[in-house]
């Protein structure tokens, strides 16, 4: 969505970007000098082209797009609450929720109102909105989700990931702080910039899992390569399960900085053992399993010539639903791996994640209800190891994890939820997961 000076232009698909935006008369119905992106996989709301972000609403001071990475906890209570209150919702996305909160407010200046409705929500969110005047960026009070400030030509860029400020040749400035909101306008031909903390401060809890599965590692995510810290998670793995194999396999792509990791400390040479075809997109994240079973043959490829008659080890990033992991593990057999071992250079995913990773049904969690010897005969691997959860802090720098005070959401794996959850009930740890805990430490 882009704003030319006097209107909003608006191009909304469903698809790739690099398909959906190729042909020029796309990108030539865009005009403007200030612009707002997003490219999205559902969470809460579907796969449909009324959830495609940017959300946009006429405000009485003029229009108003909003893009979220994250998930807010507490969105069906507000939408009821609005609803109630005569919204008229558009899509069934919680960030909607935004656009009505900002509309109601009856404070003064947009500013305000906005903060107003940041008050309101809970849960994770990374926010750029655009108005006819301004530019705005918003993290939650914990630093849930990364949002970065870059800079190209004098102009202010705000991204999710500094990946994308490498792209275009724009250069990192800072991460936007957790709890802060950033506003850029215009005042006489010069950008200015306005600062707002609406927040008490609180110890900032940056979402583990940008490090183990969803930020590209080529980001830097608070100050840290997510490259190098793969290949940590996989140094460590190698410390705590190396079993005696002739060759170290990864997962590709997510689990191929682990496995470089694993491979240099324990010394077992790296192979490319499986081939990936980079026109399927993440298996975990698609929406029905029949579509992720079809997704994992049309995804991986074994080569053949790299495992045949050796002893494997897999390297992979994480464990969902295992899915992926035991069509792999027979896709080796069948091309004449003498052993299969599987390792993840993450803890077990015990519990739901409601911040923005789609992870909301523990029923779908193959480690929150299986033992680690049901998942290893389930997925048909010799053995099965995942990386501790002490070891994974250690693996960032830590000495360990600190139950009081954990430096990261690490919630997937531990219950320990940063903020509450308004909407969700049930998520005490059952004994099994504690005991899974245990086991895999």
């Amino acid at each position: 969505m882009t704003f030319d000076g006097h209107r909003f232009h608006s191009e909304r698909r469903l698809g790739l970007v690099g398909d959906a935006f190729s042909r020029r008369e796309v990108i030539e119905r865009l005009p403007g000098s200030a612009a707002v992106g997003h490219t999205r996989y559902s969470t809460t709301g579907g796969t449909i082209l009324r959830n495609v972000q940017p959300l946009f609403a006429e405000l009485h001071a003029g229009g108003f797009a909003v893009a979220h990475n994250g998930n807010l906890t507490n969105g069906l209570t507000l939408r009821r609450e609005l609803v109630g209150r005569g919204a008229l919702m558009q899509s069934t996305s919680d960030t909607e929720a935004i656009l009505h909160l900002v509309a109601q407010s009856r404070r003064g200046r947009f500013i305000e109102r906005y903060i107003e409705a940041l008050r309101a929500i809970e849960g994770a969110y990374a926010l750029v909105s655009l108005t006819n005047k301004k530019l705005v960026g918003a993290r939650d009070p914990r630093g849930i989700r990364p949002l970065v400030l870059g800079e190209l030509d004098g102009c202010p860029i705000l991204a999710s990931e500094t990946c994308a400020l490498d792209i275009i040749g724009a250069k990192y400035v800072r991460d936007i702080e957790p709890g802060e909101v950033i506003v850029f306008h215009r005042k006489d031909d010069v950008i200015q910039t306005e600062i707002h903390k609406p927040f008490p401060p609180m110890p900032p809890r940056p979402c583990i899992f940008e490090y183990i599965y969803f930020s590209r590692p080529d980001s830097i995510v608070a100050g840290r390569s997510v490259y190098e810290v793969r290949k940590a998670f996989g140094a460590q793995l190698a410390r705590e399960s190396h079993v005696d194999v002739d060759v170290v396999v990864p997962v590709p792509d997510s689990g191929v900085p682990a496995a470089l990791g694993y491979s240099r400390f324990s010394g077992v040479p790296y192979e490319l053992g499986i081939i990936r075809n980079h026109y399927v997109g993440r298996t975990f994240i698609q929406p029905a399993q029949s579509v992720r079973e079809l997704g994992v043959r049309m995804k991986h490829s074994a080569n053949r010539a790299a495992i045949a008659g050796k002893r494997i080890i897999l390297i992979d990033d994480s464990l969902v639903r295992g899915t992926t992991s035991r069509k792999i593990v027979r896709m080796m057999r069948d091309a004449g791996a003498t052993e299969v071992h599987f390792r993840l250079a993450s803890p077990p995913i015990i519990h739901p994640d409601y911040y923005g990773i789609d992870l909301p049904d523990r029923n779908g969690l193959l480690a929150a209800t299986h033992s680690l010897e049901e998942m290893r005969e389930m997925i048909g691997a010799d053995s099965l190891a995942f990386l501790s959860i002490d070891g994974m802090y250690r693996a960032m720098g830590e000495p360990g994890r600190d139950p009081a005070n954990p430096k990261y959401a690490d919630h997937c794996f531990t219950g320990a939820y940063p903020t509450s959850l308004t909407d969700h009930t049930d998520i005490e740890p059952q004994p099994h997961q504690l005991s899974l805990l245990a086991e895999a430490s």
